[in-house]
């Protein structure tokens, strides 16, 4: 038997020296390796599959509350015109009957915080349904103005509740990579809810006058029946958990959220940190609500960013082109009933379109971007629109051009301000006071929705509709200064390192501060001796 020395000194059989490659292989040498790849990348494929469908099916569920309002701000629209005729009501009863609804939601949203840190976001959710389908009931029974606003009060309260804490949820729960587009639901549910709202106006619009009001708004009710559903399949927030120091719950509600094992400890080393069971000496024992009044400079400028901009999506005018589209188009010229529905479906169309548009981009070209392009587009169509009713009598023409203005500005709102105004707020704000600071929020939303809706008519009896909509066009002017200006991007962020950004941000501002000081200082030094 014959041995080779190979150029290391060492000797191989058969002449082959050790270490070089051998062109011959054993067939079946590699095939266990390969199929051992195999089904890890199909496991993994699987779990990353299964994740999104789990994470999805949350931010469905989570967002049905969301439904009940958009109905009612679409149903609203039409269902006046009837309420008016049988109940005999005046142009203010119409209103407060309107907009009490959301001045009434304030208080869910301000209650709702407190209620989500205490029972948690899931049965949050659970209750607002419940006080919704009571004040639904009422309102569908109604025999007087006077229980037609006691079920408005419940409703509002129950429509506060789901506004506030359902975008809270999601953004607790979803991944980071995709958290933008899933807390965008909300938007889209109020958006589905609005069309089903205008949808249903045409639909029982021939029934009598008593009739067709009632079943408009029983209606709505039915969401809400599928939230009971939904309670058996969504888990609880795993950073709710962790802050009851429920930490083992919210490991395995993560494990279902997320693609990876080790980005879910690395997230529930993060939530932990800044839960403070990490690190609890970090923070001060102080209420909530004392932070909230009196907050330091990061929190301040949260609180600005994240109330402005709350306040902007409706003092820009959207719930009243909403609310009280029919009347917008009946000053352009259209007068037939059936006519000034069959338009506002349009609107409502457009609207849930455009919001689709939102979740594909939000992801890809961020929260900011977006919200320019919505403002910048919503000041044009509004402009555009007091424009055509100021210089134009009524007319075919100007009612195609009332509709394709009125279409653009709720469409440009819903690429934009309608969305990212939910998901921002859901995600700037500490995991210690998010639930009751995102409550203050949609508190100041609800106010200045309100606000514009029980004053539209007024105003424009005053101003006329027209300038009503150069009224809302400035005021969307100025939100694109407030979006260039105090908006941060937060696309790709957890929700604890935009936490770190908005502190790193005022410790820089602070350290040039100082180093702007020390500078002065050096010059004054050198003024005085020269």
């Amino acid at each position: 038997m014959g041995f080779q020395e190979n150029g290391n000194g060492e000797m191989g059989l058969s002449g082959i020296p050790l270490g070089a490659k051998n062109k011959y292989k054993r067939m079946n040498s590699e095939l266990p390796e390969d199929n051992d790849d195999v089904l890890l990348r199909q496991q993994h494929e699987e779990r990353k599959s299964n994740t999104r469908k789990y994470v999805l099916a949350c931010a469905i569920f989570a967002s049905l509350n969301n439904v009940l309002l958009g109905y009612d701000v679409g149903v609203m629209s039409g269902a006046v015109i009837f309420i008016k005729e049988d109940l005999k009501i005046s142009e203010v009863q119409v209103e407060i009957l309107v907009g009490i609804l959301s001045i009434i939601s304030l208080f869910g949203s301000l209650g709702g915080g407190r209620t989500s840190d205490i029972i948690g976001r899931k049965w949050t959710m659970a209750l607002a349904a419940v006080i919704f389908q009571m004040g639904g009931l009422t309102m569908t029974l109604a025999p007087s103005y006077a229980i037609l606003m006691i079920g408005r009060f419940l409703a509002g309260i129950g429509i506060g509740f789901g506004v506030m804490i359902a975008p809270i949820y999601i953004a607790e729960i979803s991944p980071n990579l995709n958290r933008g587009s899933l807390t965008t639901f909300p938007e889209i549910f109020i958006n589905v809810g609005i069309m089903l709202g205008y949808v249903s106006n045409y639909a029982f619009s021939g029934l009598s006058a008593h009739t067709s009001w009632r079943v408009m708004l029983a209606v709505g009710i039915l969401p809400s029946v599928f939230i009971g559903f939904a309670l058996f399949i969504i888990p609880e927030s795993p950073r709710w958990l962790v802050m009851q120091n429920r930490v083992e719950e919210a490991r395995s509600v993560l494990l279902r959220t997320n693609e990876d094992d080790k980005e879910v400890e690395e997230r529930l080393a993060e939530i932990q940190l800044a839960a403070g069971f990490s690190n609890s000496e970090k923070y001060e024992e102080k209420p909530v609500w004392r932070e909230l009044l009196f907050p330091p400079p990061p929190l301040r400028r949260m609180l600005i960013t994240g109330l402005g901009i709350q306040c902007f999506q409706q003092i820009s005018g959207i719930d009243a082109t909403v609310y009280y589209s029919p009347e917008i188009f009946q000053a352009a010229g259209i007068e037939d009933n059936s006519k000034l529905l069959a338009a506002t479906v349009a609107v409502g169309i457009t609207k849930t379109f455009f919001i689709l548009v939102a979740i594909i981009l939000i992801d890809k070209l961020g929260r900011k971007p977006l919200l320019m392009i919505s403002t910048i587009g919503m000041t044009i169509c509004l402009f555009c629109m007091g424009g055509t009713l100021a210089l134009f009598g009524k007319g075919s023409f100007v009612i195609a051009l009332a509709i394709l203005f009125v279409c653009g500005n709720v469409a440009f709102f819903s690429v934009g301000l309608g969305p990212v105004c939910w998901v921002l707020t859901s995600e700037i704000f500490p995991l210690r006071v998010r639930a009751q600071a995102s409550a203050l929020g949609a508190v100041a939303n609800r106010v200045c929705s309100g606000l514009v809706a029980m004053s539209f008519l007024s105003v424009s009896k005053a101003i006329s509709v027209a300038g009503t909509f150069f009224l809302f066009s400035a005021i969307s002017a100025l939100a694109i200064a407030f979006v260039v200006t105090l908006v941060p991007e937060t696309k790709g962020k957890s929700l604890e390192q935009i936490e770190m950004m908005f502190q790193n941000e005022y410790e820089s501002q602070g350290k040039e501060m100082e180093l702007g000081d020390v500078e002065q200082l050096v010059q004054n030094k050198t003024d005085l001796k020269v």
